[in-house]
């Protein structure tokens, strides 16, 4: 683990070269995560990045993202393996065809030939010479069942199927926990991890983003939109815009053409922005107005 990455420096350019522009606070905790082998949390608003960190770590190291998508009654064949029932069935009766079903045993029917690897035990087998990067995404919205499992995988990433015995990971998986706090995550999990908040990004850090991530945006339109969404995230919102919105409202801009903001052209692109239409309705018209009027004069 610790030859991943070099320094935090190191890190930083890495992520930027993925198009990912990280501070130097995550840089760190990213870093020392790989380095000390520990879980990295990351907790913040919807849509400020945090499943990007593991998408770009991937991506920036060469190595498979797996992805568990978290959600309530998440269980654990869902999450760890499962039995491939039809091809057990199947094989049982091809078994009784040849006249061999009496003498079959249990390892006939339960060996790794008819075993579907979920997520977690994806991640447990994998072989490559650079460890995978598991994101476990949403934690917040799975059971406090599934959290306590998760624990104890954690602790030694191992899985142990009873019908084969206990898998154990040649090279323990880059884990990546996200929450968006719909719930508090039990101390216990957080114990075990390293913990970073991830806030909107400052002005000058969403300006750079967005003429990273958005081809063929203008400086101006750029530099208005970014204006835009930092003065949403002051007004009160049931669902403030995060980074992922500011990046869907400015690619949908420069798909229409647009070279700069107007306001007939926000208050008809706020759906991309907004997702709430309570929203929606508190900023269309006078507050659209004055959004505008400050995006054109900061300068």
């Amino acid at each position: 683990m610790a030859s991943l990455f070099d320094s935090i420096d190191d890190v930083q350019s890495a992520l930027l070269a993925g198009r990912y522009i990280a501070d130097r606070a995550l840089a760190t905790v990213i870093f020392l995560a790989t380095r000390l082998g520990k879980p990295l949390f990351l907790e913040g608003e919807a849509g400020v990045g945090k499943t990007e960190v593991a998408k770009v770590l991937a991506e920036v190291l060469h190595t498979r993202l797996i992805r568990l998508q978290c959600y309530e009654g998440l269980d654990v064949h869902t999450a760890v393996y499962e039995w491939a029932y039809a091809r057990q069935i199947m094989h049982l009766r091809l078994l009784e065809a040849r006249g061999e079903a009496s003498t079959a045993s249990e390892k006939d029917l339960y060996s790794a030939e008819f075993l579907i690897a979920r997520p977690l035990l994806q991640a447990v087998q994998w072989d490559g010479s650079v460890p995978p990067v598991l994101l476990i995404d949403e934690i917040d919205r799975a059971d406090e069942e599934f959290e306590s499992f998760l624990l104890e995988f954690l602790s030694d990433f191992q899985i142990t199927i009873p019908e084969i015995g206990t898998i154990r990971a040649m090279r323990p998986p880059i884990v990546v926990i996200t929450s968006n706090r719909t719930r508090e995550v039990h101390d216990a999990l957080k114990r075990r991890c390293l913990y970073h908040w991830i806030d909107y990004p400052t002005f000058e850090a969403e300006y750079q983003i967005v003429m990273l991530k958005v081809p063929g945006i203008t400086q101006q339109l750029a530099f208005q939109v970014t204006t835009v969404c930092q003065q949403l995230r002051q007004a009160e919102l049931f669902k403030a815009p995060g980074i992922a919105e500011t990046l869907d409202w400015a690619t949908a801009l420069v798909t229409m053409g647009r070279q700069e903001l107007d306001e007939a052209t926000v208050n008809e692109t706020l759906g991309v922005l907004l997702k709430y239409q309570d929203d929606v309705q508190r900023v269309r018209g006078e507050m659209v107005h004055g959004l505008v009027q400050r995006a054109h004069g900061r300068r």
